[in-house]
């Protein structure tokens, strides 16, 4: 049954993921508005790009404090998500071996960011005016996933092999048993609803940020004229 709503959850993330972003590209740029100072060419906006993507440029003038909890929970959570592929591959080359120190270190860093972020939430009063309910449970179902992860790793240890051989079958298309271990099944549950929430959610963000007017428009109002994609549709 668990492998059933794994799939389920999966298959809700890709359809979901892949509607939000061709709303993204079918939704129109009626105004040239891109944030200045801005690049005026083709290649200055993907640089821009990759340096949202890559260094979270515009957080980073924005507010230090705020660019710092966000870039240690999203750094130490792409080195997180790239040690869990030892659950999900049968034979990995010597040196991923590093890379699962590593990812413990940064389990650790990335629970402290979340933690600050939800601290910040609570404490700052101009980020808390513009907080919804949402922002705080996205919050705390991703704490309870980082600190479940880290109980399995440090105080209840589960039957990793158990686990792993479950995992391989799963992505493999084979019969799962489901492990018995309760925390283990706690955290896997957690991670399958932020699968399904998270088209749905500001989480989006990963994929929209590519489609943000103020980012991905080239600054040459004089040197290009923006046609409104609305004018010809009002003069047929």
């Amino acid at each position: 049954m668990l492998a059933l709503i794994a799939y389920a959850a999966l298959l809700v993330f890709f359809i979901g993921f892949t509607w939000r972003i061709l709303t993204y590209w079918r939704s129109p740029a009626p105004l040239k508005i891109p944030t200045t100072p801005a690049p005026t060419s083709t290649g200055g906006v993907v640089w821009r790009l990759f340096t949202e993507v890559a260094f979270f440029n515009s957080l980073f003038k924005g507010n230090k404090w705020t660019w710092a909890g966000g870039y240690l929970f999203h750094a130490a959570l792409a080195v997180v998500l790239i040690r869990h592929l030892r659950y999900f591959v049968d034979s990995l080359p010597p040196f991923f071996a590093y890379i699962q120190i590593a990812g413990i270190i940064a389990g650790l860093i990335m629970v402290k960011a979340l933690g600050f972020l939800l601290i910040r939430r609570l404490w700052v009063a101009r980020t808390r005016a513009i907080s919804s309910l949402a922002d705080y449970l996205i919050l705390a179902l991703l704490l309870a996933i980082g600190l479940s992860g880290l109980l399995m790793k440090f105080v209840f240890r589960p039957d990793i092999v158990e686990i792993k051989t479950a995992m391989i079958n799963w992505v493999t298309f084979q019969e799962v048993t489901t492990p018995g271990d309760a925390l283990f099944l706690l955290h896997f549950v957690l991670v399958l609803l932020l699968m399904a929430i998270f088209p749905f959610s500001k989480l989006m963000h990963m994929g929209g940020l590519f489609f943000s007017p103020t980012r991905n428009q080239v600054d040459n109002p004089r040197e290009r004229k923006h046609v409104n994609p609305w004018a010809n549709k009002a003069v047929e």
